[in-house]
């Protein structure tokens, strides 16, 4: 019996070296949760047997149990990298289902798709038309390789300060290209709904009546008229130099570019703009209009928005990275690669959004590390070694009553 006994104890030992050997091997695998080998005694006993009296017989392994404590956050120069800090797992979508992981290495497949080294695409809630996310469905998180399209130029800001103490223009009348006719220019570029950038350039010019301007528009050096044909819009100031309000909003007629494209139709709040000094400065010029975009990259923020980022200077985003958790972590099924699947004792994923509840919040350009602890793991080695020595020498001992018992005359 003692050699069954002793034979246990060492397939327990190997078993235990087995565990720390693999722990050990996967000390610098991203994302790798370290496990560890539990036993159990062995009582081979009946209901007549009485249990003051039983001797054992044995050890079993009861379980091998993963450790899901986090591990350090390494940071990296990719974006596509990204980190759980807290609970949580990505969903990623592969041959088998989904599966779930800790190891947030991503690139990008020749479709486009964000993916793992194991080719599984990582799951997102996808963005709504009102620009929120649906957080009740999945999607593979795509990157968007097509251009970002242009948007005309149709509301803009003004902010110029016009000196109060010049004059009239010397020349009149108006000339934009004579430039004694007018106090002061600036420019700045619109676009069409093509994304074709056009000049716009704004001359002020000071009125006979005190604290009044006029204003007008040129675009590529064509005049632009308001109200439905007047050349030009009157900015009237008070004492103080502020601007009146039913002064600042100055709606143009719609005008050709010339390209083919959808007609400019321009407004310009002009409200930021002051008369005070004798200097002009230009503080405001902004219209939202914008040309086409390449995308330049892409950004994660801590709740797993995933934006891209293009040329023209638009951020659009792609989805929310999903994150799932689980009633039992230690129930999930180890699959390799440092990936699970779920399993009936893990129970089902809950899913949700990171930095919400108790899910962990994402840091792009990071991955965990292993939460291996090598010192510890060393000493488990020596453990096992030793109980490994012990039961070979009770195997031994064993051996040398038998052959005692065998030489009894």
């Amino acid at each position: 019996m003692s050699f069954r006994i002793a034979l246990s104890g060492l397939n327990a030992a190997s078993t235990h070296l087995d565990v720390t050997a693999h722990n050990i091997a996967n000390v610098n695998t991203a994302g790798f949760k370290s496990s560890r080998a539990l036993f159990s005694d062995v009582f081979a006993t009946s209901s007549n047997d009485l249990s003051a009296t039983a001797s054992g017989a044995g050890v079993r392994t009861a379980s091998i149990s993963q450790q899901f404590s986090q591990g350090n956050i390494d940071f990296t120069n990719n974006n596509l990298d990204m980190a759980v800090s807290g609970e949580g797992f990505f969903v990623m979508s592969g041959r088998e289902g989904l599966v779930y992981s800790r190891a947030g290495a991503f690139s990008v497949d020749r479709e486009g798709n964000v993916v793992n080294g194991d080719l599984q695409k990582l799951q997102v809630f996808p963005v709504t038309a009102g620009g929120n996310f649906a957080t009740g469905s999945l999607s593979d998180l795509k990157l968007q390789t097509t251009e970002s399209p242009p948007k005309a130029s149709e509301k803009g800001d003004i902010g110029v300060n016009l000196p109060a103490n010049v004059s009239p223009p010397a020349v009149t009348p108006f000339n934009s290209n004579q430039p004694d006719s007018y106090n002061h220019a600036t420019s700045m570029t619109v676009f069409d709904s093509l994304g074709t950038p056009h000049q716009a350039t704004m001359y002020f010019s000071r009125t006979a009546t005190p604290n009044q301007w006029e204003q007008r528009l040129y675009v590529d050096n064509q005049p632009v008229t308001v109200n439905g044909g007047d050349a030009f819009s009157t900015l009237s100031f008070n004492g103080n130099g502020i601007l009146d309000p039913l002064t600042a909003n100055v709606s143009y007629d719609d005008f050709d570019a010339g390209t083919g494209s959808t007609p400019i139709s321009l407004d310009l709040n002009f409200i930021a703009s002051t008369q005070y000094g004798n200097e002009f400065g230009v503080n405001n010029l902004y219209n939202d209009g914008y040309t086409t975009g390449r995308m330049t990259g892409i950004d994660v923020d801590a709740k797993g928005v995933v934006s891209a980022r293009f040329t023209n200077g638009q951020l659009q985003q792609l989805g929310k990275i999903a994150v799932a958790i689980f009633n039992n972590p230690n129930g999930l099924q180890q699959l390799g690669d440092t990936s699970w699947a779920e399993t009936y004792t893990s129970g089902g994923p809950r899913l949700g959004e990171a930095g919400t509840s108790n899910f962990g919040l994402l840091q792009a350009g990071a991955l965990e590390s292993s939460n291996v602890d090598l010192t510890a793991q060393l000493v488990e080695m020596i453990t096992a070694q030793r109980n490994f020595q012990a039961n070979a020498q009770m195997i031994s001992t064993s051996d040398q009553v038998t052959q005692t018992i065998i030489n009894m005359r």
